[in-house]
C-alpha cells in the first residue's frame, strides 16, 4: 500500500532532489529588534535538518 505524506511535515519541511531535508529557522518571529540586520538576514535562509529528526521526517515525506 502507498504511504500517505503528513500533511503537518509537508507544511515545515522539504525534500531536496538529493534526498536531504531542508527546514526553516527559528527565533524570527517577534522581538525583532534587539536581533541585528546581518542576524536576521542570516535567520531567512533554509538549513539542513539531520539527525535522529531528519530520518524521522524523511519518513514521514515519501
Amino acid at each position: 500500500m502507498k504511504k500517505k505524506t503528513h500533511k503537518g511535515a509537508a507544511k515545515r519541511f522539504k525534500k531536496t532532489g538529493t534526498g536531504k531535508i531542508l527546514r526553516g529557522q527559528s527565533m524570527k518571529r517577534h522581538i525583532l529588534t534587539k536581533k541585528t540586520r546581518s542576524r536576521k538576514r542570516r535567520l531567512r535562509r533554509e538549513v539542513e535538518q539531520t539527525g535522529a529528526l531528519g530520518r524521522t521526517v524523511a519518513l514521514l515525506l515519501p
